[in-house]
């Protein structure tokens, strides 16, 4: 199953989700209607003083209906208006702490750089990182609208249990469920199901209300409240049903993507283990953990078999290990009884160290067969994690502290796109003071001169690592960004790939990842729906990454070849500029799936047609399919050019 398979199965999951939900509703206002029915004493009369009762009390049953259908709907929809702020808000509920920048605490350290590698390796931007401090059990959990707005969220138990390769495979796991669109059919789910919730709520005041009431009418109030608890429960376990028929299969597919992104059974599996193992297990403390136990990467709540939203841990364990059986359990409880597991320790006596790998030269070229595109996006594997992991370990430090620090990644990010003249450098700078003032002015001075050796190869990773950062900045001082961040581009009248890549990522990851419900979008649309589009968007690949116009117009042609091969359409006569895609966007972010995977491998034999895909070109090729909620992981340099593209 691809990626697209995937996100259809998550739709396909979303369709029967509101099903369930509407008969869930259904049911628990037919319960409410036959309790209002009993407290009348209809059900004492006999059948033809029961079908004039039931007529005469008609109001009162419609009105019913119509309260308790109201008390969901508003319940629902206001949790979620209040999930809207994203990933990040749900990790604060549940008492997450965000993991500090700096880089003095080894248990932070090894996590930032483990979320960080897998985030670089699928394409996606680093997501905000938490730790559940007061939390001893091991677990974890991803949430958020989209790919720009995640948050993923581990308790404490997991930093101290796990060593990093096991560390790495709960956040793998976490990660499949990010590019699998899990999370928004998670996060939708908290909300849907808080309505269903609150109807208990109502009737523990209403008996809080009549324990304080002496008034003699107000006898009938605690049966009424006592039947909304009733009805509560009822809602909790059918709350509990449609979690469990949604989100089991779900945890199955991470635990398989997990393996596939890592390539080694052993770190999750591993983990799985201890899970079991130690006390604590998976079960978090919090009061909310009701609600997003359906997200969590173990069972947190301690549900019964079929109710459960997770398959059974042996089970998860035999599918990665076939061997394993429950006994094998005790002599790992007992063990871990005696001295419970210390992740940190056991990196340590394993020898694990994280070093610096050299990256290929600047100018190599990147090595991909056009057809194979697709099935890479939302599919990182164990080649794109250790590219990602020589990315992350070349990254210099005071670079990625920059990225992550709130007072330094606006100056970073400006940094860098500054020219590499000195003249032309030099007039944005006096641009910036006069904006700006001196002293970010001088920010940006530092930063240039730590980014001049920078390998060109992590320019664009080294700006994703700086987004979390900046979203937590105010929107206007964004906005001013985003216009500081235009004037600098335009500043020497030209635009290249590069620049235009930050300025979009930064609109797009950071902008409307502060409104993410908003700016997500289902594809509906269909190719031939967006012709000048897709014509002006195979025009900027052609005409950027191939020397003469002659050659362009060959890449063009064959990239549309693959694209609408039946459509006739006129290669532009004039260069696209790549600001033309600013109104190409609207319409291919609304491309349906089986759209999106043919535009991708239209554009890679664009790209490719010259057998050799440049940097800048992999850079927008990336780009694109960022925008078009596709992440695709880094493509392969070879310093040979010559034999840069697979046939």
């Amino acid at each position: 199953m691809n990626f697209f398979e995937r996100q259809q199965a998550v739709r396909t999951q979303s369709r029967r989700l509101l099903l369930l939900f509407v008969l869930a509703v259904a049911s628990i206002v037919f319960a409410v209607d036959v309790s209002l029915l009993l407290l009348l004493g209809i059900f004492n009369e006999g059948p033809p003083g029961f079908w004039a009762s039931l007529l005469a009390h008609r109001t009162a049953i419609g009105v019913s209906s119509l309260l308790v259908l109201a008390v969901i709907g508003i319940a629902s929809l206001s949790r979620m208006l209040d999930l809207r702020a994203g990933g990040a808000a749900v990790a604060r509920e549940l008492g997450g702490t965000p993991v500090p920048v700096d880089g003095s605490d080894p248990g932070y350290r090894r996590l930032r750089n483990v979320v960080e590698e897998v985030a670089i390796a699928s394409s996606v931007p680093v997501p905000a990182i938490f730790v559940l401090e007061q939390e001893a059990a091991i677990n974890a959990f991803a949430a958020g609208w989209s790919v720009s707005d995640a948050a993923i969220a581990v308790t404490r138990g997991a930093m101290d249990r796990l060593n990093r390769d096991e560390l790495q495979g709960v956040v793998a796991h976490e990660f499949s469920h990010i590019l699998n669109g899990d999370m928004r059919l998670n996060i939708r789910l908290m909300g849907i199901l808080f309505g269903i919730l609150t109807l208990s709520l109502i009737g523990r005041q209403l008996l809080r209300h009549a324990h304080f009431s002496r008034a003699r009418r107000s006898a009938q109030i605690p049966l009424f409240g006592l039947a909304l608890v009733v009805l509560g429960g009822v809602g909790l376990f059918f709350a509990r049903v449609i979690k469990a028929g949604v989100s089991r299969q779900r945890e199955f597919l991470a635990d398989a993507s997990a393996v596939q992104f890592t390539r080694q059974t052993q770190g999750l599996a591993s983990a799985l283990k201890k899970v079991g193992g130690v006390a604590e297990g998976s079960r978090l403390s919090s009061d909310r953990t009701e609600q997003v136990s359906h997200m969590l990467f173990g069972d947190g709540v301690g549900y019964s078999t079929w109710l459960s939203s997770h398959p059974p841990l042996i089970e998860r364990i035999k599918a990665l290990e076939p061997g394993f059986v429950a006994a094998h359990f005790a002599p790992l409880r007992k063990r871990w009884q005696l001295t419970p597991p210390d992740g940190l320790a056991e990196d340590r006596a394993s020898g694990l160290a994280e070093g610096r790998v050299a990256l290929p030269p600047g100018d190599a070229t990147i090595s991909v067969h056009p057809a194979q595109i697709p099935a890479q996006v939302g599919s990182p594997d164990r080649d794109d994690y250790r590219r990602a992991a020589m990315i992350h370990a070349d990254m210099p430090e005071a670079l990625a502290v920059a990225a992550r620090s709130h007072e330094q990644v606006v100056a970073l990010v400006l940094a860098l796109l500054h020219s590499p003249d000195k003249a032309l450098a030099e007039r944005q700078l006096v641009l910036l003071s006069e904006r700006h003032g001196t002293a970010l002015c001088e920010a940006v001075a530092a930063q240039v001169a730590a980014l001049r050796d920078l390998h060109p190869l992590l320019r664009l990773p080294l700006a994703q690592m700086a987004f979390p950062a900046l979203r937590h900045r105010p929107r206007p001082q964004l906005d001013d960004l985003v216009a500081s961040v235009d004037a600098l581009i335009v500043a020497d009248g030209q635009l290249d790939l590069f620049e235009y890549c930050l300025a979009t990522l930064l609109r797009t990851q950071v902008i409307q990842a502060l409104d993410p419900a908003r700016h997500w979008q289902a594809g509906k649309r269909k190719l031939v729906d967006c012709i000048v589009s897709l014509r002006d968007l195979l025009a900027v690949l052609a005409q950027n990454g191939h020397a003469d116009a002659e050659s362009a117009r060959r890449a063009f042609s064959a990239g549309w070849y693959c694209l609408l091969p039946r459509v006739q359409v006129q290669y532009p006569t004039a260069v696209v500029s790549v600001r033309a895609l600013d109104a190409a966007w609207p319409e291919l972010i609304r491309l349906d799936a089986a759209g999106k995977t043919v535009l991708i491998e239209a554009m890679a034999v664009a790209a490719a047609h010259d057998d050799q895909i440049t940097l800048a070109e992999a850079e927008l090729l990336r780009t694109v399919c960022a925008l078009l909620q596709c992440p695709l992981p880094p493509l392969r340099l070879r310093e040979n050019s010559s034999i840069s593209v697979l046939d």
